[in-house]
């Protein structure tokens, strides 16, 4: 099962290109959750511990940028 997902490129008046805060964490998770499924299927070449590490990981980074979204939207700065 092969899914992809696309992030929408946004290029602001100097020519940058921007893209959805969203978008980013839930790529962040996808990947972790696509490696994840990868080591319950058995895939060879995959260490479980590892993979389990990096997926945390992604997700907490994930997490920090939903909360600096959150606490800017909201007006104030996070913890």
């Amino acid at each position: 099962m092969n899914r992809e997902v696309t992030l929408p490129l946004i290029v602001d008046h100097r020519g940058t290109f921007q893209v959805a805060a969203a978008d980013v964490s839930k790529l962040l998770r996808t990947v972790g959750g696509r490696w994840l499924r990868l080591v319950e299927a058995g895939q060879d070449g995959l260490d479980e511990d590892t993979v389990a590490t990096l997926t945390i990981e992604l997700a907490k980074l994930a997490d920090r940028i939903d909360v600096a979204c959150i606490a800017h939207s909201s007006g104030t700065a996070p913890d």
